[in-house]
């Protein structure tokens, strides 16, 4: 299967989620946060960098409540100036 490439206002949507989750995680340890979500800490790094701009929706669901997150908030916060006008 062929993965269509992304758009550049995908990948700046996948940079502002993983901002989002860096700022949110704080002081805690990426390997704390992962575990507790239930992923690799690998996998919550290519998130937080824009790696992985599109993460599975019960991985994105996982690590929000671990920091504490609405869905609604990143759902606002990574939807960007487009959407907003």
């Amino acid at each position: 299967m062929v993965r269509t490439p992304l758009t550049p206002e995908e990948r700046e949507r996948g940079e502002r989620l993983g901002q989002l989750l860096r700022r949110a995680r704080g002081d805690r340890s990426m390997v704390e946060v992962a575990a507790a979500a239930g992923l690799s800490a690998e996998t919550l790094r290519k998130i937080e960098t824009g790696r992985a701009p599109t993460p599975a929706f019960f991985t994105v669901a996982a690590v929000a409540a671990v920091l504490g997150l609405s869905m609604d908030e990143l759902a606002v916060s990574c939807a960007g100036a487009r959407a907003a006008a």
